[in-house]
C-alpha cells in the first residue's frame, strides 16, 4: 500500500516537483506556528501573563487556531505521501501522530473551557481556577510534545533514507 501511495501522481508531484515539497513544508511550519504560538499566547494569559489582554478576546484566536490545524494536517499528509514506508520505519511518526491526535481533543476542550469562562472571568475580575490551569499547562505541554516529536521525525526519517 505504501508503494502505491508513493508512486500516486500527487505524491510524486510533492516529491518531485521545484515546487511540492518546500510548498507543503512551508505550509507545514505555518500551521505549526500558528497553532503552538497562540496556544502559548492563550496559555500564558490564563496563567497570568499579559494582562492587558482581556479574556474574552482570547476566543477570537481560536478560529484561527483552527486554520492552523487543518494547515499542519494537510500539508502533513502531502510530506507524509512522499516517503510513507520510510516515516513509519522510524516509530516517531506514530508518536507525532498520536500526539497531535490527542493535540486536537485538548483542544476542543480547551476551547470550550475558553468559551465557557472567558466572560465569567472578565465580568468578576477573577483568574481560572487552579484546575483550568493545570488543564491549560496540559495543553501546552501537548502542542509543544508535538513541535519537539515534529522535529524528530524529520531528523531521525533522514537516517532513513531509501
Amino acid at each position: 500500500m505504501f508503494e502505491w501511495l508513493e508512486s500516486s501522481p500527487y505524491a510524486i508531484w510533492a516529491r518531485e516537483s521545484l515546487w511540492g515539497w518546500p510548498i507543503a513544508l512551508t505550509v507545514h511550519a505555518f500551521g505549526t506556528a500558528v497553532v503552538v504560538g497562540l496556544i502559548f499566547i492563550i496559555g500564558l494569559r490564563l496563567l497570568g501573563v499579559f494582562r492587558p489582554i482581556p479574556y474574552t478576546a482570547l476566543n477570537k484566536l481560536i478560529p484561527i487556531i483552527w486554520f492552523g490545524v487543518i494547515c499542519q494536517v494537510l500539508s502533513g499528509f502531502t510530506l507524509w505521501l512522499t516517503k510513507p514506508a520510510q516515516y513509519m520505519s522510524t516509530g516517531m511518526f506514530e508518536t507525532k501522530l498520536s500526539l497531535v491526535v490527542l493535540g486536537i481533543v485538548v483542544t476542543i476542550v480547551f476551547q470550550s473551557v475558553l468559551k465557557r469562562g472567558t466572560a465569567t472571568w472578565e465580568a468578576a475580575g477573577t483568574a481560572p481556577s487552579r484546575g483550568v490551569k493545570v488543564f491549560v499547562v496540559a495543553t501546552v505541554v501537548v502542542w509543544a510534545a508535538v513541535l519537539i516529536a515534529g522535529r524528530l521525525t524529520a531528523y531521525l526519517g533522514s537516517l532513513y533514507t531509501s
